[in-house]
């Protein structure tokens, strides 16, 4: 008899452990028509005040006002962005957790964590994207160059002489100037710093003479003089900068670094509840206003369908990949 009650509660409990991922999604795609009856969570895998941060809590104000709930922006940082990304990826795929992805998140952290604690494919439901920032190849004031041909020429001339900054290894920036240099093949050294300010100021004072960075980050210190442009990583020129060229005009149109920022939610989130978001996140960044804000941080709103996000991910994966292949590059 006992033995028979232990077989009857062993079958159970494994019943149950076994039932527990697809009773979760049962559950959130028979509460889909309720969607949403609760504040939605949007997780920031970044700390507060940068980039990543004022695209996200711009873009929760106003999802919130189209979806008829708040959304409550919570900053989980740590190891590039991986700690909260995991957390999302790991979370019931009901819509009330969301992430704020980013091209390292689901993009580059693919090609330079060999053990990432998630599939930046398989684990997440992309919704849209919400911005794109163009980035930019910035020098000292005094670098001898003035222009992209003669910058070109320069570093051409003298293979390794000249270096470069980055936010840190691995990161964005980091992987942005590699790619440039797979496509141009020049040859500068890399300095890691610890984040872009770091670096953004060694460069101003001369330490590092050379940067990728984003245009937001640079433009202030572009227009007092302090740095230069030399070409933008943009489908057509800034209005700020209109005499500093593409990466398309000086030969290189398959180079597209511009860094991003989506909005994703775990796999397996259901079809109702996905066009849900999916319509109010586009309701929300064609908003006039919200649009000035994203232009008053140097970006300039997506709003993609979900399949065509889907895509740009996958894409993105795959050229971050062959990029760090090419530069031997590991952040483990």
């Amino acid at each position: 008899m006992k033995i028979r009650n232990w077989l009857t509660l062993g079958a159970t409990a494994l019943a149950a452990a076994l039932a527990g991922p697809a009773a979760a999604q049962g559950n959130a795609a028979s509460n889909a028509g309720n969607y949403p009856d609760r504040p939605i969570r949007l997780i920031v895998p970044f700390p507060p005040g940068g980039t990543s941060d004022v695209v996200g809590r711009i873009f929760a104000e106003a999802l919130g006002k189209q979806i008829g709930q708040p959304v409550v922006v919570e900053n989980r940082g740590g190891a590039g962005g991986t700690v909260g990304s995991r957390a999302v990826a790991s979370a019931t795929p009901d819509g009330y957790t969301l992430l704020l992805g980013t091209s390292s998140t689901n993009g580059t952290n693919s090609a330079v964590y060999k053990n990432l604690p998630y599939d930046a494919v398989k684990d997440f439901t992309p919704v849209t994207q919400i911005i794109r920032v163009p980035g930019v190849i910035v020098v000292n004031k005094n670098f001898p160059a003035k222009d992209y041909a003669a910058f070109f020429a320069l570093i051409k001339g003298a293979p390794g002489k000249y270096s470069y900054a980055s936010s840190g290894n691995g990161g964005a920036t980091h992987m942005a100037m590699e790619y440039y240099k797979s496509l141009s093949g020049l040859d500068m050294m890399h300095v890691p710093y610890r984040g872009t300010g770091p670096a953004l100021n060694d460069v101003i004072a001369g330490q590092v003479p050379i940067l990728w960075d984003t245009a937001a980050s640079s433009m202030a210190h572009i227009q007092s003089g302090s740095l230069r442009a030399i070409v933008v990583a943009a489908k057509k020129r800034l209005p700020q900068l209109p005499d500093v060229p593409t990466f398309a005009e000086v030969g290189l149109p398959d180079y597209d670094a511009e860094m991003w920022n989506g909005l994703l939610a775990p796999a397996g989130l259901p079809a109702p509840i996905l066009a849900k978001l999916s319509e109010a996140s586009r309701r929300a960044l064609a908003d006039p206003d919200v649009q000035a804000k994203y232009a008053g941080v140097g970006a300039y709103v997506v709003a993609d369908q979900p399949q065509a996000f889907a895509a740009m991910i996958k894409e993105d994966v795959a050229k971050w990949k062959k990029v760090a292949d090419f530069a031997h590059i590991s952040a483990d």
